[in-house]
This record gives structure tokens, sequence and C-alpha cells, in this order.
């Protein structure tokens, strides 16, 4: 597919899609590098259970903040260098020099000033993260508007995240925590942070280049600067209907998502109630590549032919109905049987794990379908403004809707933090050589399915009101192109 224009409707390369899909996996290898920052808090900062907890939750509503400031500077801007670009390469260098100093400069702080220098730190990494964050939604808009080829993004998408997160707990898990003896260590988190900079690193540098030649005025919107200002912001949240309906469907997506990653989660259900701590790096590798067939039908083929609504309603409801099979599974059958060729425990293939690697490939394979669609249908929205309202403002988009996500999706880690406190683990969290009780098994499946259960709920019911259809989209396309060709006779 090329990169030509024609009327209402504009391209990428198909390299260009692939390479600026990349984007996101450079900002998830830092996000998964972060979510072991409660052992980093608790074992070499000095805190207790809660307030790491607590502190994870406020430093994402802080990311939150800072997201609309962020998205109002991106729309403002447009150098020699475009609008996007330099704000992955400024992200990538803020999100190097501080998460430096957190791992490495903070453990030489005296004990009294520790958690107040790494909340500064963490602080200003944020701001980094959330600036190269942005633009995987924002430049979006400016690769491609054809309704056909933007849910190729989404392919792309789904297939580096699954691939990501099928390498990382591997990693880190299986491989990492085994070589430290099972330790959050210093010396753990030293070799992860180096792992994960420097391919995050690389990703962002193939990102930039994807963007050069799409990453231009002609491809903003109405193809010409739009005025934008702060009170837009109110303006998109009261009236655009597809803005509201995605925020509920993403941010309780995201609400689950963050506490089924959650390294206290992974470790209380594979390590505690099935009694195989290595199992959790490998189970994400054997469902890589079925996952990304889900990812490559239900966000590429059924989302192109069908639109990304109806892609994302499909595989809520089949998402549904897997968490629901797991936690009967796992209240009915003997998790303590779960095992895979590599765990160093493999004695041949028990029922439970025929059927848990069954129901988990579709899980993740449906789950992943939303979240990779997710991303794509932000796009979608803003063109959806250009068209309500004639203003072109993805940074805006993008971080208003990433602002009321993580808003609410910052509760995860204190409500896997409060869940721990409540069974008993005030000072120090669950390990794996923990015993199992019945009251640490509920809060493993709260935190593996019943989140994501109640977020595929959410889903349906805001897939009922999303407005943007397959067809309305290119009616908007349409409309778009009429815009520019009125401006362009204006001129």
């Amino acid at each position: 597919m090329s990169g030509q224009t024609n009327n209402a409707i504009h391209r990428a390369k198909v390299w260009q899609l692939g390479g600026f899909a990349l984007n996101n996996v450079s900002t998830n290898l830092y996000m998964w590098m972060m979510t072991f920052i409660s052992y980093y808090l608790t074992g070499f900062v000095g805190v207790g259970v809660v307030i790491a907890s607590s502190f994870v939750t406020f430093m994402r509503i802080w990311d939150g903040v800072t997201d609309p400031f962020a998205g109002y500077i991106i729309d403002k801007t447009n150098g020699k260098f475009g609008k996007n670009r330099p704000f992955i390469v400024l992200g990538q260098i803020i999100m190097f020099i501080m998460s430096a100093v957190m791992f490495f400069v903070t453990p030489m702080v005296p004990d009294a000033g520790k958690f107040v220098a790494f909340t500064i730190f963490y602080a200003i990494y944020i701001i980094g993260y959330t600036l190269q964050c942005v633009i995987t939604k924002s430049a979006q808009t400016c690769l491609t508007n054809d309704p056909v080829q933007r849910p190729m993004f989404s392919v792309f998408n789904g297939v580096f995240t699954a691939a990501t997160f099928a390498i990382m707990p591997w990693y880190s898990y299986t491989y990492l925590l085994q070589k430290h003896q099972y330790q959050f260590s210093q010396a753990f988190f030293a070799e992860q942070w180096r792992t994960c900079v420097i391919a995050s690193a690389i990703f962002a540098v193939i990102a930039v280049i994807s963007l050069i030649e799409k990453d231009r005025p002609e491809y903003y919107g109405t193809g010409k600067p739009t005025p934008v200002s702060f009170k837009d912001y109110w303006d998109i949240l009261k009236n655009n209907r597809a803005m509201q309906m995605l925020v509920v469907s993403a941010s309780t997506d995201k609400l689950a998502t963050q506490a089924k990653g959650d390294a206290t989660i992974t470790l209380i259900v594979y390590a505690i109630i099935c009694g195989n701590t290595a199992v959790s790096g490998l189970v994400n590798g054997y469902t890589t590549i079925p996952n990304l067939l889900f990812i490559f039908f239900g966000a590429g083929v059924i989302a192109a032919k069908l639109g990304q609504k109806k892609s994302m309603t499909l595989s809520s409801w089949g998402g549904i109905f897997c968490a629901v099979a797991l936690i009967l599974l796992f209240v009915l059958g003997d998790p303590t049987t779960l095992s895979l060729p590599g765990d160093g425990k493999f004695a041949g293939w028990s029922l439970f794990t025929i059927l848990f690697m069954g129901l988990t490939i579709a899980y993740n394979g449906f789950t992943q379908i939303g979240s990779a669609v997710v991303i794509t249908m932000t796009a979608d929205v803003a063109d959806y403004e250009v068209y309500r309202s004639g203003k072109y403002a993805p940074g805006m988009i993008g971080t208003l809707f990433s602002f009321v996500d993580k808003l609410i999706s910052s509760l995860s880690a204190t409500f896997v933090g409060l869940m721990c406190a409540m069974v008993g683990f005030v000072d120090a969290l669950p390990t794996a050589e923990t015993l199992l009780t019945s009251s640490l098994f509920v809060v493993g499946m709260v935190g593996m399915y019943g989140l994501v259960l109640f977020g595929l709920v959410c889903n349906v019911i805001a897939m009922k009101f999303y407005p943007l259809t397959k067809d309305k989209m290119a009616e908007i396309q349409e409309e778009i192109a009429a815009i520019k060709a009125r401006a362009t006779q204006e001129n």
C-alpha cells in the first residue's frame, strides 16, 4: 500500500506504519521496568507496602496531570523537524537520565532523604514518558486517514505489544529473577535497566525515521494550522461523544491491565497458587503466536471490514466468556498441576494445563484485540473532532484520553496494595516463598481476571453509544477533504 494522497484519503507506506508502531514498544519497555517499582521502594528506599503502592498511584495521577500540558504544546508545535518527532527524542532523553538516577543514585542518598529524592526523580521521569507516549496517539492522524488502512496500525501495534509482553515476562521472571536467586536485588534492577533502555532507544530511532515523510503540515487535519486553547479541552470532553465512550472503555480496561500485570499479582497466581514461579515467564511465550493470529484477524481483518467499533464489541464478548471460564477453572481444578516444558518441573500435560493454555490463548487474544484497536480509535476520535468543530487537536484528544484513563487506572497499584494489606501483608509484599491462603487466592483471582471482566463489560456498554462506525468514518473523511479544499480556494 503506497503513501499516495487522493481527494479525501492519504495513506502511509506499510513500513512507516510498522516502524512508527515501535514507538509504543519503546515506551512500553519503560512501563514494564516500572511495574517492579514497588519492590524497589520497599527494598531500597525503605517504605512500607501501602506507601509504596500509594506512591505508584500518586505518580500515575501526576502522569495524567502532565498529559493536557503535553498535548497543548504538541498541538502548538510546527517546526522544521515536524510536530511529533521532537517529542519522541526529548521523551527518550528525559526517561534515560531520570531512570538512571532513580536506580543508581538513590541508593547513595542518606536514608532520611531517599524517598523525597526518589519522588522528585520519578516525577521528572514521568514528564519524559508522557511526551513520548502522546505521540503514539497524535501522529497517527498524519500517517494515514484511510479507514481501511488505519486498522493495519492496530495489527502492527498489537503484534509488537504481544511480542513485548511475551518476551519481557520470560526475561524478568524466568531468566533474570532466577539468575538473581529470586531476589529483587540491586543487580536485578541494574541489569533490567540496561536491557530496557537500550532496546527502547533503538525502537525510538526507528519510529522517528518512520515519521519523517508524513510529519508535515499538509497531513495535519484541515491542512493548515488550527488555533487551539485550553478551553477547548472542556468543549471536547463535553460534546465529543466518541471521546466520552472511548474513555469509559479504555480507562476501565487499563485499570484491569495494570492490576493484571502487577508483579505482585503475577507472583500470587503463578508462584503461590500454582506453586511454579518459572511458569509465569513461559505462559506468554507459548501463547504469543496464537495471540498474534487473534490480533491479525480481530484488529486487522474484522476492523477493516466491519469497523473498529464492531471489532471492539466482538472481542469484549469473547474476553468476558474466557475470564469467567478461567476463574471457574482455578476454583474447580488443581492449579498446582500447571507446568510447561522449560519450567524445570514439566512431567507431562495435565488436564488443568491443557484447559488453562487453551483459555489463556483465547483470553489474551480477545483482550489484546481491544488494547490494539483502542489506540487507532483515538485517531478516529481526533478526525471526528475536526468534523464536529473544525479543530485539529490530536495532542489534546490523545492527552485528554490519557488523562482520564490514567486517573482511573492509577488506582490499580493502590488497589493491589490494599488487597494485600487487608489479608495481612502490611510491611512486605507476598513473595514466591509465601504460603497460600484462601484470602490470597481471592486476591490473585480478582487481580488477574476479576478486574478484566469488569472492564470488558464496560466496553460492551460503551460501544453501544460510540458513534463512529465504519460508514461514519468514511463520511467524516469526505467532509474533512471538503474543508481542506475550501481552505485551499480561500488561500
